[in-house]
């Protein structure tokens, strides 16, 4: 601990306050005849000390106070408690935990601060009660975590038991780490005679009525000559089987089938393939693949003007999602489409209304519907006619005037999240073509993208969206295929300027939800063990939130088993959460009475069992050996903890030291305030016990 003054004003004050001090004991004790001379140097003394601190303290004076202290090593004990370290068995699982708290134990008696960690998320917990039951290993995300953690502290060497199994985020060896990593390695690296559905391969979405793929990877090892048949199922019935030889010891297989979209919904499909004698585990025999079988696309009607290359663009856009089926027609080449005999969910205006207001017999009935509409301009649109349909904006401009122009990301853009880092992209994007003129946004319109002006920022609109009762869209520019490919040739990908379109699409043709109850998973897709969270929505008729209505809740699995809950809302908590449902999909039903109204919601989710841990159940120890020999650190066997301890106790590290600055003012000191009222009255009490006035 130091203490330091620090002076506000002058240094040589001091010497004045001192004289100050001086001068006052002297007028008040010059030689006094009742008073012997030690007596009046005595009293003096207590006045020239009191008042000179007195003066002092006027100087306000502050007191640096430095605290250092020397931080204890910490060492984390981190455990890999995935469903493949049972392969180890019950026994060396139990004597690792009564090995790891004794380690724990004999380093805290060497003044070491020691806490275990584990693929829970969670750090200093205790090694009780601790289950290997987690479905994935992230080694690399466990240290990360660690590290997270116990930044600012003296964190010196990290103990990782493990199969080294990893099976999620990166090689934990190709990070860095600023603490040694010992690692133990747990498990058995012979491989096991085993047969796995390795992998399976299907379409997430399906057409119903169509036929489509499901693919699997069998993997076999030991059982070279033998043969076994895969099965495809769903609710147990068997909807296809293929046999398969394996002619090698060591051997993956790869079966293809095909089945048909027979109902809508999610649907549960299986691929097992047969248990054979002597296998190490029966628990990866099969994996589930769900598809979900859906009705139809979305129709998307393109009109043109003429050919033109950002028709391409849209082309290769938009069919990168399967849920659209995309018509096109360029009206120069076929003036009159049949385009009203199908009901389209959504219309693109290619360079439409034209000049001429040429084909509006053919579009404009298609907008009178209500049909959501986008509007990408061109050299040959014509604003006169288009300020007239569409309820996006207003543009005053002259035929045959135009601007270049880049785009730039409105940030206070809210009706679409998208994300700012990737946006900025957009500013190295080539020049684009639009009408040079005054733009005027209509009520409900929000903008996407500004024009840019060489380096100038201006306020005009480049891409708009009306999130209003007719939803649209307004894009200005003409080059949007020269935005892909620039993005190709930075990126090697297509992603933001795609992105970008499908997402506006995807927007205004969003059907409006007018239902006064609302219950939906948060996701569609679940982890088996994970919590099932419901948020719920309740409106009165003019869409006021409404709270503590009684919801009843049923959910049913495949099998028709329901499960019914009740519940309600408040202001502060509008989720419910279900635990402990097997795997499957799920169909639920929530009802409840609006202003004496019954209302219902409808859905379903999937919940997955992920066969990681049971895929590969051979532990590799190579894994934790280069992890260990790049941060310094060491490889032991699970017999070998008296090592460890030994060599983290012989680990030297530089001290970590914490200082602690702490600055107070003379004045505020309460000792300084006792120490002069002291001097006064001791100085008070010899001057009326030795007779003085």
């Amino acid at each position: 601990m130091k203490f330091d003054f620090l002076f506000q004003t002058s240094p040589w004050f001091i010497p004045l306050c001192l004289l100050a001090g001086g001068l006052y004991a002297v007028v008040l004790y010059q030689k006094n005849a009742n008073w012997s001379k030690f007596q009046n140097l005595l009293m003096s003394a207590f006045r020239f000390l009191s008042v000179s601190l007195l003066c002092l303290l006027l100087l306000n004076f502050l007191i640096r106070q430095i605290t250092q202290t020397v931080q204890k090593k910490t060492v984390v004990l981190a455990i890999d408690n995935s469903q493949s370290m049972t392969v180890a068995g019950q026994k060396n699982l139990s004597d690792l935990t009564a090995n790891l708290n004794k380690l724990k134990e004999d380093l805290i008696e060497q003044e070491y601060n020691v806490s275990f960690s584990s693929l829970n998320e969670e750090t200093n917990q205790n090694l009780e009660g601790l289950k290997f039951d987690k479905k994935t290993t992230n080694l690399s995300g466990l240290l990360s975590g660690v590290k997270n953690a116990f930044e600012g502290e003296n964190l010196t060497d990290v103990v990782l038991i493990s199969d080294g199994i990893a099976n999620q985020g990166i090689s934990p060896a190709s990070e860095n780490f600023s603490f040694a990593v010992h690692t133990v390695g747990l498990g058995d690296t012979i491989p096991k005679k085993d047969i796995a559905v390795k992998s399976i391969y299907a379409n997430k979405v399906a057409y119903l009525g169509n036929k489509f793929p499901v693919q699997a990877d069998i993997s076999s090892f030991g059982f070279s000559g033998k043969s076994a048949n895969v099965y495809l199922k769903q609710g147990g019935k068997i909807l296809d089987k293929q046999s398969l030889i394996f002619k090698q010891n060591d051997e993956i297989k790869t079966v293809s089938f095909n089945t048909t979209a027979t109902q809508i919904g999610v649907q549960h499909l299986v691929v097992e393939v047969d248990v054979l004698g002597g296998e190490f585990s029966s628990r990866n025999n099969h994996q589930d693949a769900y598809v979900e079988v859906i009705d139809g696309k979305e129709k998307i009607l393109l009109l043109a003007l003429s050919p033109h290359p950002d028709i391409k663009a849209l082309k290769s856009i938009i069919e990168k999602n399967e849920n659209y089926e995309l018509d096109i027609k360029v009206l120069t080449e076929n003036p009159n489409p049949d385009v009203l005999s199908k009901p389209y969910d959504l219309l693109i205006l290619h360079q439409l209304p034209d000049y001429f207001n040429s084909y509006s017999n053919i579009f404009k009935p298609i907008i009178d519907k209500g049909t959501p509409t986008m509007f990408v301009l061109g050299n040959q649109s014509g604003t006169t006619y288009l300020n007239q349909i569409n309820q996006v904006m207003q543009i005053n401009s002259q035929a045959g005037q135009s601007d270049k122009v880049t785009g730039t990301y409105n940030q206070a853009f809210k009706s679409l999240n998208f994300e700012a880092e990737k946006m900025q992209l957009i500013n190295k994007l080539p020049q684009i073509s639009v009408p040079f003129g005054e733009f005027k946004l209509l009520p409900n319109s929000e903008v996407l993208l500004y024009q840019k002006v060489g380096s100038v920022q201006t306020q005009k609109p480049l891409f708009v969206v009306n999130t209003g009762a007719k939803k649209s869209a307004f894009f200005t520019g003409e080059g949007l295929w020269s935005w892909r490919l620039e993005e190709y040739q930075l990126t090697e990908k297509q992603e933001v300027v795609d992105d970008l379109v499908l997402k506006v699409l995807q927007f205004i043709s969003a059907k409006d939800d007018k239902r006064k109850l609302r219950v939906y998973p948060i996701n569609t897709e679940f982890l088996l063990g994970e919590k099932v969270v419901f948020e719920t929505e309740i409106y009165n008729a003019i869409y006021e939130k409404l709270y503590n209505l009684p919801i009843k809740l049923e959910v049913k699995d495949e099998k028709g088993v329901a499960r019914n809950y009740s519940y309600s809302t408040t202001p502060d908590n509008s989720k419910f959460e279900i635990s402990s449902l097997p795997a499957g999909v799920y169909r639920y039903r929530a009802s409840t009475t609006v202003l004496g109204k019954s209302e219902l919601s409808t859905g379903e989710f999937v919940i997955r069992d992920i066969q990681l841990e049971n895929l590969n159940l051979t532990a590799d120890f190579d894994v934790l050996r280069q992890l260990s020999a790049k941060t310094g650190g060491k490889f032991f066997k699970n017999n070998q903890f008296e090592a460890i301890k030994q060599t983290i106790l012989n680990h030297k590290v530089p001290e970590k030291i914490d200082a602690t600055e702490d600055l107070k003012e003379m004045i505020n000191l309460r000792w300084i305030f006792f120490l002069i009222l002291a001097l006064l009255t001791v100085e008070w009490v010899l001057r009326k016990y030795w007779g003085g006035y």
